[in-house]
C-alpha cells in the first residue's frame, strides 16, 4: 500500500490537472479514481489529490518512457510521471546499471510490445452479463479479446486507440469496471528459469520502489 496508493493517487492529480477536477466531465480522471478505489485508496485521499490539483504549489508531472535490457535477455520498459526527470533518469540508469544492465534509447524494442487498453470486471459484477452477448456489443467499439477467469472476472482488451470509445461503450450500457488501463504486452515473451527469474525480479523491485515509476512491463512469459 505504501508504494501503491501514492502512484494511484499521483495519477488522479495528473488527471484533474489536466483535463479539470469533475469526473463526469473528465473521463481520464474517471478512470484514475475508479483505479484508485479498486486498490482500497480511502475516499478522503482520493478527494485531496482532486483538490491538490487546483493548488498552486502542486508539482508540473511530466510523462516519461525509459526502456532498458536487464539480465537473462530480460526486456524492461518503465513509464514515468516525474517533476524531476533529471533525478528521474539518474535513478533509473542506476538501477539496470547496479544490475548488470543498461537503460537503451527510446524506441529500441518499443516496437517487441503490443499497447492494449485493458478493462477489467469484477466477478460481482459480471452475473447477469453473457460474454458472447458483450463480445457482440463491442466490437464496434474496439474490442480485440475477451476473457473470463475461473472467479468470474471478466477481462476485454483492444488496441490502445479504442481506450476511449470501450470506456464509453461500456458505461453507456452501465457496466461497472473495476480496473482499467493502457499496459503492454511482448510480442515475443520469453521464458526464464527460477534461478534467472529471482535475479530480473531483484531489478524490478527495485524500479518498482521508486516513487516516480507508474508502471512496469517486461518480455518475461
Amino acid at each position: 500500500m505504501s508504494k501503491v496508493f501514492p502512484k494511484l493517487l499521483k495519477a488522479i492529480t495528473m488527471a484533474a490537472k489536466e483535463g479539470g477536477d469533475d469526473p463526469a466531465m473528465n473521463a481520464t480522471l474517471r478512470t484514475a479514481i475508479q483505479n484508485a478505489k479498486s486498490q482500497n485508496v480511502p475516499k478522503d485521499n482520493i478527494e485531496k489529490a482532486i483538490k491538490r490539483a487546483t493548488s498552486k504549489d502542486v508539482e508540473n508531472y511530466e510523462l516519461v518512457n525509459y526502456e532498458g535490457k536487464g539480465p537473462h535477455g530480460a526486456l524492461i520498459y518503465v513509464e514515468c510521471a516525474t517533476d524531476n526527470p533529471t533525478r528521474t533518469v539518474a535513478n533509473v540508469k542506476s538501477y539496470f546499471n547496479k544490475a548488470g544492465g543498461q537503460v537503451v534509447p527510446n524506441g529500441s524494442f518499443e516496437f517487441m510490445f503490443d499497447r492494449k487498453a485493458v478493462f477489467e470486471i469484477a466477478p460481482e459484477n459480471t452475473e447477469e452479463l453473457d460474454i458472447e452477448s458483450l463480445e457482440l456489443e463491442l466490437i464496434d467499439a474496439g474490442l480485440q479479446e475477451i476473457e473470463q477467469e475461473e472467479d468470474g472476472t471478466i477481462i476485454i482488451y483492444g488496441d490502445y486507440t479504442s481506450f476511449g470509445s470501450l470506456q464509453e461503450a461500456l458505461e453507456e450500457k452501465k457496466i461497472a469496471v473495476a480496473k482499467s488501463n493502457l499496459k503492454r504486452f511482448a510480442t515475443s515473451p520469453i521464458e526464464l528459469s527460477e534461478d534467472q527469474m529471482e535475479e530480473v525480479e531483484k531489478l524490478l523491485d527495485k524500479i518498482e520502489d521508486d516513487d516516480d515509476i507508474q508502471q512496469v512491463f517486461t518480455n518475461i512469459a
